[in-house]
């Protein structure tokens, strides 16, 4: 596509970032929507609590990205900031939704980040974008966060979910923590192992969140995973073989439930997540297997 100008949400986080830098790379106008007064002129406030999107800076968008949200792994999960979490992505995805809506002009596309939390606990049961949500927090979430973007799909705007898996990144998420532990020799499996991690490379999520603004055809949810799901215990290994350190330590289950509470459920949970609708779509992995990622990371 030519140069656009499209707005993002959440261009400080470990996603936020590589977009911005991706697409400033090859030539689009991106425009920061940023939760204090602008300081610069790619910057725009907007206020996900109070619902509130200087709706000025959406003029001229053909795409806008929200990306948004408290993080779901940086705090335990008490009552208050499982509040936090919610609020942060049900009210932000509505405000962004109904800015985007109120537009004389709309963007073609709103990408709404979401999660393969969707799903919730699959076991080795393949999951694609035709499964129904699973039970608990983080599905029940997922479903009140996408539901929030009806405005946008009302007025007629393409409407995307990029329900995200484990990004593989130094740079942050669950793998930025992982890498110095098995640097040091001091990684593991956790719990049993057996449980399914569906990964994708940062360079890929990138790829696909500019696929899903380029792709007339995509709408609804499409799930940002690599093709090949693999085990924790699979994980662990590649971890392991490339970055040549020994992984002796597993982590039991009951540990992980102790430090982390019910965050715990997440991380031992098993999702065996496709990407069916970004392969049929055309999109084509650069880093594909659990080996190939970890490197490229």
């Amino acid at each position: 596509m030519g140069p656009m100008r499209i707005a993002v949400t959440g261009s400080t986080g470990l996603i936020g970032t590589a977009l911005v830098r991706s697409l400033r790379a090859d030539g689009h106008e991106v425009v920061r929507l940023v939760r204090h007064p602008a300081r610069a002129d790619d910057e725009a406030e907007w206020d996900p609590l109070r619902q509130y999107v200087d709706a000025r800076a959406l003029l001229g968008c053909e795409a806008v990205v929200h990306l948004a949200g408290a993080g779901i792994a940086d705090r335990r999960w008490t009552d208050a900031y499982r509040k936090e979490i919610r609020d942060s992505r049900v009210l932000g995805t509505a405000a962004v939704a109904e800015a985007v809506a109120t537009l004389d002009e709309p963007p073609r596309v709103l990408v709404c980040g979401s999660a393969i939390g969707f799903y919730g606990d699959t076991g080795d049961r393949p999951a694609d974008e035709d499964t129904r949500p699973g039970d608990g927090f983080l599905p029940s979430l997922c479903v009140e966060w996408e539901e929030a973007a009806q405005a946008a799909e009302e007025a007629g705007v393409r409407t995307v979910f990029a329900r995200t898996g484990l990004v593989v990144s130094r740079a942050g998420g669950a793998w930025g923590r992982l890498f110095p532990i098995f640097r040091a020799g001091l990684g593991g499996r956790l719990g049993g192992g057996d449980q399914y991690w569906s990964f994708i490379a940062l360079h890929d999520e990138i790829a696909a969140l500019r696929h899903l603004i380029d792709t007339e055809t995509l709408e609804g949810p499409v799930n940002l995973t690599a093709p090949q799901p693999v085990t924790n215990r699979e994980v662990t290994a590649a971890m392991g073989r490339v970055l040549r350190r020994p992984t002796l330590f597993p982590v039991p289950a009951v540990a992980l439930r102790a430090v982390l509470g019910d965050l715990s459920q997440d991380v031992l949970g098993s999702q065996r997540v496709l990407p069916a609708r970004l392969l049929e779509s055309g999109f084509t992995f650069a880093f594909p297997t659990i080996d190939e990622a970890i490197r490229a990371a």
